[in-house]
């Protein structure tokens, strides 16, 4: 199959529908966009007078768009590994011979992987508090994008729970069967022939669902979390509320996400390459 055609192809994994291949060009055409706001916005019929130019504006905020930025890839980071850790161990009890943990293992994968992401960002940042009280009569703020990241790590784990439960189901039965006749136990056989076999087979969908939920973290400047898309409102603000700042400052933006997504689609892409996970 010639690389133009595994270009044009969706993935398929574990039930996971992958998002369309980025391509290269497609950073080059949101850098040209960005430029051209720029300069369609500082043109001779610029209204701001004597005030700073688009261009300047935005590199003055640059640092503080940055910083926001900073706070949604901590946030993406912290929500992927209790997602993945609460997943793997939701994921093996969905595999469980036991009804009576497959079964609660199942409706909790199932209400979080079909419920709005929204919905459970302001169903938990409701529901956590947002200051724990100390022995001495004080109280420890809890910064608003740790349950923020907490509320975006449950569709994960319920995505990694599917993923692990997906990966396990497709070994090949007889490897159970040959684990077994070696006097192994069906966990020691879980654990040393089987979950080995899955990691492979788990780790592009598991990239693909980062790179999706380092997407959705802008979600959080709804409830207050001063992320990135928060941070450009605000610049917005200071700036005077200025319409022409606003393609500029937005495709900025688009031009950070698109800058560290692509080089997790490329590690994706050739991991699926390579196993043979293009469908």
């Amino acid at each position: 199959m010639s690389r133009a055609a595994i270009g044009n192809k969706v993935v398929m994994r574990s039930g996971t529908r992958v998002l369309p291949l980025l391509h290269w060009r497609h950073g080059l055409i949101l850098l040209g966009a960005l430029f051209a706001s720029v300069a369609w916005a500082s043109g001779p019929g610029d209204p701001t007078g004597g005030t700073l130019s688009p261009l300047a504006t935005l590199v003055r905020w640059v640092p503080f768009i940055l910083k926001g930025f900073g706070l949604n890839l901590v946030i993406s980071v912290f929500a992927m590994a209790v997602g993945t850790l609460l997943g793997v161990a939701v994921g093996l009890m969905q595999i469980s011979r036991r009804g009576a943990i497959r079964g609660p293992a199942w409706f909790v994968t199932h209400l979080f992987r079909n419920s709005p992401w929204i919905v459970i960002l302001f169903v938990v940042m409701n529901l956590l508090p947002f200051e724990i009280p100390w022995p001495d009569g004080g109280t420890v703020l809890i910064p608003p994008w740790l349950p923020a990241a907490f509320a975006f790590s449950l569709p994960i784990m319920a995505n990694v729970s599917e993923i692990v439960r997906g990966a396990v189901n497709s070994i090949p039965h007889g490897q159970w069967e040959s684990g077994e006749s070696l006097a192994f136990s069906r966990g020691q056989v879980l654990r040393w022939v089987i979950l080995p076999q899955c990691i492979r087979r788990s780790l592009p969908p598991w990239m693909n669902w980062y790179a999706l939920l380092t997407l959705a973290t802008p979600i959080a400047s709804i409830v207050g979390v001063q992320e990135s898309l928060g941070n450009v409102h605000a610049a917005m603000e200071a700036a005077g509320g200025r319409p022409d700042l606003l393609m500029p400052f937005y495709l900025f933006l688009l031009c950070l996400f698109f800058a560290y997504i692509y080089p997790i689609a490329i590690f994706t892409r050739r991991l699926e390459n390579r196993y043979g996970f293009i469908s």
